[in-house]
């Protein structure tokens, strides 16, 4: 899942249980549905991942897409906090969505046989969700 920075989901993507994040992290990008300004044109937008992403290909796949990839472990965010008080983690934003798809029953305990359908379950949920947290500023 990719996020803004206020929790919105922006794309999703569905791989097995067992497989590493970073195998889907191209992919992922690649699903964002709201189109975003050329990186051409405008500065480069900021990417924020967790330790999980520290590869070197990684970082060239963000920097091929225009991105700026922010790679820290939770020791590095720790060190941050301490200099600077309102610091904000960003990393735990998506866990936080990843939570409200767990407020979804259907999403929690998967039925669908196809992955088709459990995606659009999914699509569904981070639309409401993100309507929610729209209505709620």
């Amino acid at each position: 899942m990719l996020t803004d920075a206020n929790g919105i989901p922006l794309a999703v993507t569905l791989s097995g249980a067992n497989r590493h994040d970073r195998k889907m992290f191209g992919a992922t990008l690649d699903a964002v549905v709201v189109p975003r300004p050329s990186p051409k044109k405008k500065p480069r937008q900021h990417l924020c991942n967790d330790k999980g992403y520290d590869y070197p290909e990684i970082r060239r796949s963000a920097a091929r897409r225009g991105y700026i990839a922010h790679i820290k472990s939770r020791s590095q965010e720790e060190k941050e906090r301490k200099k600077n008080p309102r610091y904000k983690a960003r990393r735990r934003v998506v866990e936080r969505s990843n939570r409200r798809h767990n407020l979804f029953r259907r999403l929690k305990i998967r039925y669908e046989v196809h992955a088709e359908n459990y995606l659009a379950f999914v699509q569904f949920a981070s639309a409401v969700s993100a309507h929610q947290d729209h209505k709620a500023r």
